[in-house]
């Protein structure tokens, strides 16, 4: 098998997938090493394919709804209240970014959309003793969010101003 015949099945396991699938998976599947599939990946989004990577592995990005930006600003202690209030009223947390004033914009897909993904980013960041990006920018960053509709939008805008950590929205 060539490598675009692998980039499309790598495309087809996605679209028909219900959630993330890691690149060590898509690596045995397809008896190549981890850093092939990377590339591969890589590839596919430069010819715009939508492709979110979080910690539980690649997924397609899912437009259906719109798309919201939100800019807040918390400490670490209370990233779960922010994505739970988000994910508690059917959205999805697509992206963190912030503004480093040496490197400029730094966007990093979290592709959050449950309380469990919420509760293992969390967990993989205590396991390896990590601190959010959004503390190199004194906790202010910016979150792609994918939502249902305005109502739904309407709730996490309310819950976000309620914890005192929503600056704006764009």
């Amino acid at each position: 098998m060539n490598g675009e015949e692998r980039r499309a099945l790598i495309i087809e396991r996605l679209t028909s997938a219900t959630a993330p699938i890691s690149a060590r998976y898509l690596a045995e599947e397809f008896s190549v090493t981890r850093q092939i599939i990377v590339a591969d990946i890589a590839l596919l989004r430069a010819a715009g394919q939508q492709i979110l990577a979080s910690s539980a592995g690649y997924s397609l990005s899912c437009t259906d709804g719109l798309i919201k930006r939100i800019v807040v600003k918390h400490d670490k202690t209370q990233v779960l209240d922010e994505f739970y209030a988000v994910v508690d009223n059917g959205a999805r947390v697509i992206d963190v970014i912030i503004e480093h004033p040496m490197y400029g914009k730094i966007s990093v897909d979290l592709n959050v959309s449950s309380r469990y993904d919420a509760e293992e980013f969390v967990r993989k960041s205590s396991q390896t003793n990590s601190s959010p990006l959004s503390l190199l920018t004194e906790g202010v960053h910016v979150h792609t969010i994918t939502v249902k509709d305005e109502k739904s939008y309407e709730r996490i805008i309310e819950k976000l101003s309620a914890l005192n950590i929503l600056i704006e929205t764009t």
